[in-house]
Parts: structure tokens; sequence; C-alpha cells
């Protein structure tokens, strides 16, 4: 079913399946024991490398502990791109594997998602299957997810993401698949494996989980079972991600953030997604910057844009961040969860428009270090004029518009995404 189908006037709405999952300090070392119960013999690891950290190796050796041949496909990149995932399916195939593992965040388990559906196809290009369930074999291997950042959500939700690096140039073209076949076998959320995350990168994956729980909270799907869901893991972000980011050895902080995202994913899976994703998608495809950072620059200016639709929604929201909304009307509140979101995103030192963001403001940047001509000469965010309307214009395209809370034509969003380039977050306080 496409979301533009969910939004016409009968409302028929789908809830898709969630993986089953482990939780909880210590879980990636029942690995091995639940690989062999799902009948892996011998598993592609799918991984960026986590440089920095011996995760990967301590799991591979794990996993070889309980008997299981291991082949390691390490270079997955920050936004998955297609050749990553082209060049994993070829070695799953070269090496006869049966099944998959990825390691990581979003980018790895994407592209394993990715890598599964075209084995399921005999190798057919994974930028064939953009879309919803365009996939035409419902059984693919078996696929163990171990998260090792809250943020992603994608352990456990029915979509992917990935950068089709074979368009136009000047036009690239990162897309969203939504495919039931797509979803994990087992995902493995354990927060000890968040104790190596950096400080920043940290905060930007946050800032993912409370886009993925407000959007689909606000979303014009208004899917009743995600509501729930959405607002409590909002609760859990705005409780424990200061401590996560700061005190990063804080299990409490750590957990807090691997329910708040996992929840979060559940909410967005069957409640949809918005334009915070939309934008997100549309700067990374042209500046390969991090998915995280791009939700928290757009969050802020997409909550405003959207907040006239949904006075009473963002009224929640301002409550489950902690605000004492008694004796406020719905406006003021929805305005003080702004406020609430804006003061999270500078507690936790993020960059508040895309023009700073340079090639040595945060960790995993990547600006003018891509793969590709085109990314190598992308050293920083313009913002001019023409970068606005190429923006605006693949925002709407993407698979999450459809959903947001408020309509949108290129005449209502281009001030939006213009905002996200050079505006000012004070000016949204009123």
């Amino acid at each position: 079913m496409q979301v533009d189908e969910l939004l016409k006037p009968f409302p028929i709405k789908e809830f898709h399946p969630f993986p089953r999952a482990l939780m909880g300090p210590g879980a990636h070392e029942m690995i091995g024991p639940e690989a062999l119960k799902l009948g892996f013999r011998k598993t592609l690891v799918m991984t960026s490398g986590l440089r920095g950290t011996d995760i990967v190796h301590k799991i591979v050796e794990s996993m070889k502990y309980h008997g299981l041949e291991v082949v390691v496909y390490d270079k997955v990149e920050s936004n998955p791109k297609d050749y990553n995932v082209m060049d994993a399916v070829a070695l799953y195939q070269e090496n006869e594997c049966d099944s998959f593992v990825s390691i990581g965040g979003g980018s790895s388990h994407d592209a394993c998602k990715g890598a599964r559906v075209s084995v399921a196809h005999d190798g057919r290009n994974v930028n064939e299957f953009e879309g919803f369930n365009m996939s035409e074999n419902p059984r693919n291997p078996p696929h163990i997810a171990v998260s090792t950042t809250a943020g992603t959500g994608s352990e456990t939700s029915w979509a992917y993401v990935i950068t089709d690096t074979t368009t136009d140039p000047e036009n690239p073209h990162k897309y969203v698949a939504f495919d039931d076949a797509s979803v994990t076998s087992l995902a493995i959320d354990d927060p000890v494996l968040y104790f190596d995350c950096p400080v920043d990168y940290t905060a930007q994956c946050g800032f993912d989980v409370l886009a993925h729980a407000s959007e689909p909270y606000v979303s014009r799907i208004n899917f009743q079972p995600s509501l729930g869901n959405a607002l409590h893991a909002i609760k859990l972000t705005a409780e424990s991600l200061r401590q996560a980011v700061w005190n990063g050895q804080d299990l409490a902080g750590r957990e807090g953030m691997m329910y708040a995202q996992y929840i979060a994913a559940q909410a967005f899976n069957s409640g949809g997604l918005g334009i915070i994703h939309s934008i997100s998608h549309a700067v990374s495809a042209f500046y390969d910057t991090h998915h995280g950072l791009n939700n928290a620059i757009a969050l802020p200016r997409v909550w405003a844009f959207n907040m006239p639709t949904q006075y009473k929604r963002f009224a929640d929201i301002a409550r489950a961040m902690g605000i004492d909304t008694h004796g406020m009307t719905d406006v003021r509140a929805a305005e003080a969860a702004l406020e609430a979101a804006i003061r999270l995103l500078r507690d936790v030192g993020i960059t508040e428009r895309f023009v700073d963001v340079t090639q040595d403001s945060y960790s995993k940047n990547r600006l003018g270090q891509g793969p590709t001509e085109f990314y190598a000469q992308a050293k920083e965010i313009v913002g001019d004029d023409t970068d606005v309307d190429r923006i605006t214009n693949h925002v709407l395209g993407d698979a999450c518009t459809p959903g947001n809370a408020k309509e949108c034509t290129f005449e209502t969003v281009r001030p939006v995404v213009e905002h996200c380039m050079t505006g000012d977050l004070d000016d949204l306080l009123g």
C-alpha cells in the first residue's frame, strides 16, 4: 500500500511487522547462540568497520566460537551507497553465504537490508526496489541487526535508505524503500555498545530519535497504535539525551536512549514520517552529511511549519518534554515544545544551520570526502537560491513527504529549506 493511498478519505491503515528483539546490557553476547537457532552457517557481516573500537572483532570472534563461518564486508559508508550494497551482494554470492549480520547504526542496517532484498532476487540492483513493497520474493536470507548507536531504529523497521549514485551528478538521489520483506529476523540493542559513540555523534543520533518520534505523533496518517510509543519516546529522549551525550559511560542515559530509539522506530513504522526526514535525505544526497545532524537542523523549522495544524499534539509533546503547561493555551504550550527542542539542541551542542556545517565541525563529517566526483566537489554547503531550489525539489519527491502534518508544495516548503540553510533559530521563538 502506497503512503498516498493511506491518506485518501477512506482511512484503511496498515500495521507493519516488527522483528523479535533482545534488549539490555550484554544482549550482544547472545548473537552466537541466536544465530545458530536461526539456522546460520556461513554469515556475511556488514559494517562500517567502527574504527577505534573492537566491537566488530568481538562479535565476529564470538560467532566463530559458536562454530559459524564468517565473511566480513566492512566498507559500508555513511548514507550507504548503492555500490556498497551491490559489493556486499557479490561477496555474499561468491562465498555462498546463507545469512547476514549487520553491526553499526542505520547505515550498516540499511545497506544490509538492501543486500538481502537483492540476494532474494538473484542479485538485481538494489535501486530497482525503491518505493513501497517493490520486492517480489517475500523470502530472503535471515538477518540479525546489532545496533551500536541510539538513533536509527532500522533494526526494527520496514524501511531502508540508499543513495543512488547512478543518477545525473547534478541531481543526486537518496531514497527510502519501504518493504515488509526487509524486516530483520532479530534485533539486538545493547546500551553497552553505545559507550564508544563520540559526543557529537551521540547528540545527532538522539535528534534522529526525536524526529522519528515526533513526526508520527503529528502525521496526517494519525495512526492510533503509534501514538503512545511516539509520545513515550519523546519523553525518554528529553530525559536521557543530555546525560548520554555528556556522560557517555552513564548506563541509565544510554539505556534510556536505547529504548527511546527502539520505540520511536516502532511508532514511525506504521505511523509515518514527514519532511524533517525528507529535508535530511535531500541534504545528504547533495552533501553526504550525517542523517542525524540533518534531522537536528531541520526539526525546529519543521515543527514551526507544522504547528498550526496540530497545536494540541504539540502541546502534548511539550508535556512529554517536561514542560509544565498548566494554565497555558494549546498554542502557548505548542510554542513551549519548540522552545524545549531548541534548548535541547543547544544543550547537546549541535550546529544550528546547514551553512555552518564545515569539514571540521563534527566527527562523522564527509563534506568533500565522498567517493564520487560529485561529493568530492561538495566541500561546503552553499545555501544559495539554487541550492535551496534543488533541495526543495528533492524534498517534494521524497517518500516521507506525503505523511507530513501540513500540505507541502514548492511555495510552502522552500522557505522552510531556506531557513534550515541560513535562518536564525531565535526567529522561530517569536
